[in-house]
């Protein structure tokens, strides 16, 4: 079966059900080997193992495309009534080509993956064949890349550290395409890249809500011509901006003008208390001494006073572990500020002296992990399974937790915040842990049933909560459904970045994300230099982001802050800080419009900025260049 429209012409073999789409003579196909198919409760069914399959060309207002039916299947041999369907279509309007998978009767089957559609060819050793995934900021992966792929964290979920965007795309030579998913709450990717290659497969897959298939999942596949890795960016950006969730920092700082006051600030990130209980995986009973710390607030004060003694301008400080219970204990229940350490009126002077001093001030909190340690737990709040269970664990410094329902999650801000505010503590950011970086939450208790797309939206209403009383959120990482309201973030780095100084990188370090959202989040940098080799100030030039003047690891040895890195006097990392933040400051608003490996070098980068700014860095000499 063939079709041809606006410059595509897509073809389907019924023998095998596999799509091939061909635009300017450049053929992206599925393999001959692929297989359509579900992973069951019940077992693996395959698309051609359907009782009855029918297909067949339509035409509609806006496109034309192949309509496929698979209905019945065999189980313990006897056939059952389940049902769906397959319309692939190409857009009348842009030649954009969407996979669509639909279920219609859902009887007989428990669905854990839909398979479909297939990764494309992409099996030649070549360089300039390459492969993108929006695994944290972003990487390149060409078809000869040396080091194997492992394991994509949150196993490539979208809307996680694993998938930043809900996009992958590939390229070679100069034809590429950007396969977009448009569903992406329930849906994820899987990639596989041996060692050495010579290919690199990426594909799609997507999973139930609450148990069942429910809604129609899709995807859709824009093929260019003349292309690279910054024309797909391109191309998703203009995607979000047509859905309206473009939302840059200049609209965020017209709604609340302290947006311009983070610009160019230096982050400080320290704590006050911290508690490891005995039932959490990180107490540590052979050195005690490492389980409970206290910093009073006067002392932070003190330091905070000496940084501005010491010529730092502008300065965000995020603080952890600032209530009574401690850091990553007895959430949400966080109330009061921790009276060992000074109590409201430590707290208050604390704030007070950064207000005096010009600075901004944030806490660390969290909406998510459900402390079973905390006074009002009830496990009826609590995110409960299909099969009525309740997922647990005790790996944070609070013991065992489970994870609180995101419908909940906007009344505990409220309370919360008007407490705080209420002791005289004028807030100007407030970091929610994890919001950004795990996956949505699902829960299937009647009194609040919710989807994970439900748990993205009330998430987002913690964040508008906050801007709506002049407070700027942040939360762990970044992610595409929280850039309408998320107005910075903890970091947005590198996967290397989170693994030992010296490991391997999985494919070159690429921004994917910057290309799209640069003028829309602000994004704190890493600023180690955690080898002779390795400046990570490098990065944070040139993806034209926040510096970490000081970093405190909430647990050693994890986030990313390891030992070992080569240590400096404070007065050379506020200095290294000023060149990091005069450039945000210069360019926070502007969109990053293009990056370039410098004669096709990897080690030798360049971003360039909608300004004009532009940045070149060389990772071997470690050195910049910003003109």
């Amino acid at each position: 079966m063939k079709i041809e429209k606006r410059g595509i012409i897509l073809q389907f073999d019924e023998n095998t059900l596999t799509y091939s789409m061909e635009r300017d003579h450049q053929t992206w196909k599925w393999p001959k080997n692929y297989v359509p198919r579900m992973i069951c409760e019940e077992g693996e069914f395959c698309f051609r193992d359907a009782c009855q399959i029918s297909h067949e060309v339509i035409h509609f207002g806006t496109g034309e495309g192949i309509h496929s039916r698979f209905k019945g299947f065999k189980k313990d041999g006897e056939e059952i009534p389940y049902h769906f369907e397959t319309l692939v279509w190409i857009e009348e309007a842009s030649g954009d080509v969407f996979f669509e998978w639909i279920p219609v009767e859902e009887e007989g089957l428990h669905v854990l993956k839909v398979l479909w559609p297939g990764e494309m060819e992409f099996d030649e050793a070549r360089d300039d064949w390459y492969t993108l995934l929006n695994q944290e900021q972003g990487m390149m992966i060409p078809n000869t890349w040396p080091e194997e792929l492992q394991p994509v964290i949150f196993d490539g979920f979208f809307g996680t550290a694993g998938g930043y965007m809900p996009w992958f795309g590939q390229v070679r030579g100069r034809e590429g395409y950007i396969a977009i998913c448009v569903t992406p709450w329930n849906a994820g990717y899987q990639a596989e890249h041996p060692a050495g290659g010579p290919y690199t497969h990426v594909s799609v897959r997507f999973e139930p809500s609450l148990g069942k298939m429910d809604y129609r999942r899709i995807i859709k596949y824009t093929f260019l011509s003349d292309c690279d890795y910054n024309d797909l960016c391109k191309v998703y950006r203009t995607y979000v901006n047509e859905q309206g969730r473009l939302r840059t920092l200049e609209e965020k700082a017209a709604r609340n003008a302290s947006v311009n006051d983070l610009i160019g600030c230096a982050f400080v990130h320290r704590g006050i208390k911290t508690v490891v209980q005995p039932n959490s995986d990180f107490f540590d009973p052979e050195n005690p001494e490492k389980n409970n710390n206290l910093t009073r607030f006067e002392t932070r004060e003190k330091e905070i006073r000496h940084l501005h003694d010491l010529g730092v301008e502008k300065l965000y400080l995020h603080l952890d572990g600032w209530a009574q219970p401690g850091y990553d204990n007895q959430h949400p229940d966080y109330l009061p500020a921790c009276k060992e350490a000074g109590g409201w009126e430590g707290m208050k002077s604390l704030v007070d002296a950064m207000h005096e001093c010009g600075y901004i001030f944030g806490i660390h909190d969290q909406y998510r992990d459900y402390y079973l340690a905390a006074p009002s737990f009830d496990e009826n709040y609590a995110c409960r399974l299909t099969d009525g269970s309740i997922p647990k664990h005790q790996k944070w410094a609070g013991g065992p937790q489970s994870y609180l329902c995101a419908t909940q999650a906007p009344y505990y801000v409220k309370r919360n915040f008007q407490e705080i505010e209420k002791n005289g503590i004028r807030l100007d950011g407030a970091y929610l842990d994890v919001f950004t970086c795990n996956e949505g939450d699902e829960c299937d208790n009647p009194m609040h049933r919710m989807t994970r797309k439900d748990c993205y939206d009330f998430r987002c209403k913690c964040f508008e909560y906050l801007l709506s009383n002049g407070i700027l959120p942040s939360s762990e990482e970044v992610s595409d459904w929280a850039v309408p309201s998320l107005v910075f973030c903890h970091y947005a780095p590198y996967d290397f970045m989170l693994r030992q100084p010296g490991s391997p990188k999985q494919g070159i370090p690429v921004p994917l994300y910057n290309l799209v959202y640069h003028d829309c989040v602000i994004e704190p940098w890493m600023m180690d230099k955690v080898s002779e080799e390795e400046d990570y100030m490098l990065y944070a030039l040139l993806n034209g982001g926040a510096p970490y003047l000081i970093r405190d690891a909430a647990y050693p040895n994890f986030d990313g802050a390891f030992d070992g890195a080569i240590e400096k006097k404070l007065e050379e990392d506020i200095e290294r800080c000023k060149v990091v933040s005069d450039l945000h400051e210069k360019i926070a608003k502007c969109e990053m419009v293009r990056h370039d490996m410098v004669d096709g070098n990897p080690m030798v980068q360049r971003t360039t900025f909608s300004d004009g700014t532009k940045v070149t860095v060389d990772f071997e000499k470690q050195t910049y260049v910003i003109e």
